[in-house]
């Protein structure tokens, strides 16, 4: 194979014969020039947007990195709020046990009962601020006041209960207990013990104390009990007997009128007879007596006892 190339130039027209080989040689030289040139814009190109890339990549991590940081931050702060309402709530119980125990105090002093076995200790007032190092901290406190103030409400529970059963004794003991006068209004006219008969004149033994007053006035019971007997007997009139346990009985009689039958149920302070001269008696007055396991006492440490 031949090419012919035609030059011009001042020394005017040549001819130039290529061999077959020479041209192959030029076309390979020519396409690995172009290859070449090739790679290298690509690699200009790339090089140049590496820094792109790269910045693009830290822009996405910064995001994730602040994304993180914000729901760590709304943990925290929601954790404090928590601790903060725990704290609060644990304020408001221990409050309601300083005023509880407040109350027991009183009760106790009230009740005139032993201190030492009924130690009602009021709970030292704290409070401040929490910061977020003490949140940890705080949590492992928490728990161990909300035990400590477990336990202190058992031991509440256990005392009150005690004293409620004491209380609740001591006023049924006060109510079946002889206890005041068997008048609203009136006065003494004959003590117990020994006196002159007022029929006879002679020395007698007078098992109660008589009360006198308005003919009709009200007489009333001392303490809670059942009434035994209520009608008339020899020497007493017309007479009310009440059975208040506890091996304590009182009779009322002289009376005008009795007011409740036999078994009927009495509370303490309720009107059971009117006053009146029934039996062996010189004029209005009831005859009071109190017996303890069935022998006659002298009322007036019991009239005593209610001042």
């Amino acid at each position: 194979m031949k090419a012919l190339l035609l030059v011009n130039d001042r020394r005017g027209s040549r001819t130039l014969d290529l061999s077959k080989s020479w041209i192959i040689a030029s076309l390979v030289l020519t396409l690995i020039l172009a290859f070449s040139a090739i790679a290298y814009i690509g690699y200009i190109a790339g090089k140049s947007r590496q820094p792109d890339v790269k910045q693009a990549g830290l822009v996405d991590w910064r995001h994730i990195i602040e994304g993180s940081q914000d729901d760590i931050a709304r943990i925290s702060q929601k954790a404090n709020d928590d601790l903060n309402a725990l704290a609060l709530r644990l304020g408001q119980v221990e409050a309601r046990l300083t005023r509880l125990d407040a109350l027991g105090g009183r009760l106790a002093d009230m009740a005139k009962l032993d201190q030492g076995e009924f130690n009602f200790v009021d709970l030292p007032a704290q409070g401040g601020p929490a910061n977020d190092d003490q949140i940890q901290g705080d949590m492992n406190g928490f728990m161990f006041r909300f035990d400590e103030l477990q336990q202190k409400m058992v031991e509440r529970e256990k005392q009150l209960l005690i004293l409620e059963s004491l209380l609740i004794n001591k006023e049924l003991s006060k109510q079946v207990l002889p206890n005041g006068k068997p008048i609203t209004k009136g006065w003494i006219s004959s003590r117990f013990g020994k006196r002159l008969d007022p029929f006879t004149g002679k020395k007698s033994s007078h098992h109660g104390i008589d009360f006198a007053g308005k003919y009709g006035s009200d007489i009333v019971s001392v303490a809670s009990g059942v009434v035994v007997w209520s009608g008339k007997k020899q020497g007493f009139g017309k007479m009310v007997e009440i059975n208040h346990g506890n091996g304590y009985v009182t009779r009322y009689a002289h009376n005008s009128e009795n007011l409740v039958n036999t078994g009927d149920r009495i509370e303490k302070g309720q009107v059971i007879a009117k006053m009146g001269s029934s039996g062996r008696s010189t004029g209005p007055h009831v005859h009071f007596e109190v017996l303890r396991n069935g022998r006659v006492v002298n009322p007036a440490k019991y009239i005593i006892a209610s001042k």
